[in-house]
């Protein structure tokens, strides 16, 4: 399952690129880049997917992607088809040397030097501070001069030096990229995202692949190290999340809506995946 190569637009003016975007299908597939990509999603929910990490994003989270690590941000269908379901995020992209060949390796810099090298497998802000890193992030747009770069900078020491944040994709995430490019990862990821709620035969994910089926399993478990039962389930207890969040249904009608066809299945993939029970689970976020 190979990534797209984006090139990601720069000018001479300035020695990084930050922008705001507000509909949610910029870059909205599978891909990677030479850059490092700090983002803040001041609003805009949806599904994450990074090096082999899945996982639910939401309005207020920030993400650090590091250079070459594919990742795929999925809006949610309402943002599609409602036009008052809007986005509102804040891209920044910037190469690991940008501010010289030699600047991380100053001992000053030591912390941003171990955040870059995590970013390796993606970071998430997982408390509070993200939304005084997402003020940051935002601020940039505006800034002029040596204030851009000190602005990021900031961002960045926050989130080594004062958040609590997680490690997405695997340590044994691996990804080369000599092939020729393609589309099939999207064509995989969009499948089963449209039909997750029902059962998938692998024939059909063959046939989006365009391989045999019984290559299929072989093929997509090399490439993403899960299988893909494990990976339908993930979506799936993904989706489970938000609607337990949203708390407009109850726990029985939530396990049919995402896909499960009996509640003893989800209750096991749900604790599986999250390390809770659905209503532990619901409770745990509710009280926050």
């Amino acid at each position: 399952m190979k990534p797209q190569l984006l090139k990601v637009a720069n000018n001479s003016v300035n020695s990084f690129s930050v922008r705001r975007d507000r509909v949610p299908y910029i870059n909205n597939r599978w891909h990677y880049h030479a850059e490092v990509e700090l983002i803040y999603f001041k609003k805009g929910n949806g599904t994450q997917f990074i090096g082999d990490s899945i996982k639910r994003f939401r309005s207020g989270d920030v993400v650090l992607v590091g250079a070459h690590l594919p990742h795929y941000w999925r809006f949610d269908d309402n943002y599609f088809n409602d036009e008052k379901s809007n986005a509102d995020v804040v891209v920044v992209h910037f190469c690991e040397n940008f501010w010289g060949s030699s600047f991380l390796n100053l001992p000053e810099n030591k912390s941003l030097k171990l955040l870059l090298e995590r970013a390796q497998r993606g970071v998430q802000v997982q408390d509070k501070s993200k939304k005084l890193i997402g003020e940051l992030i935002e601020s940039i747009l505006s800034a002029e001069g040596p204030k851009r770069i000190t602005l990021l900078i900031e961002a960045l020491l926050a989130i080594e030096n004062y958040s609590h944040s997680s490690l997405l994709s695997s340590i044994g995430f691996r990804h080369d990229f000599e092939e020729t490019e393609n589309d099939r990862i999207n064509a995989i990821y969009n499948y089963s995202l449209a039909n997750f709620k029902r059962k998938i035969q692998m024939e059909e994910m063959a046939a989006v692949a365009n391989i045999s089926p019984n290559s299929f399993c072989r093929y997509f478990k090399s490439r993403t190290r899960k299988t893909y039962t494990q990976f339908i389930s993930e979506i799936r207890v993904g989706h489970a999340c938000k609607l337990l969040i949203e708390d407009s249904m109850n726990v029985k009608q939530i396990c049919y809506e995402s896909g499960f066809h009996n509640f003893a299945s989800f209750h096991k993939h749900f604790k599986i995946i999250t390390g809770k029970s659905p209503l532990s689970y619901q409770k745990s976020y509710l009280q926050k």
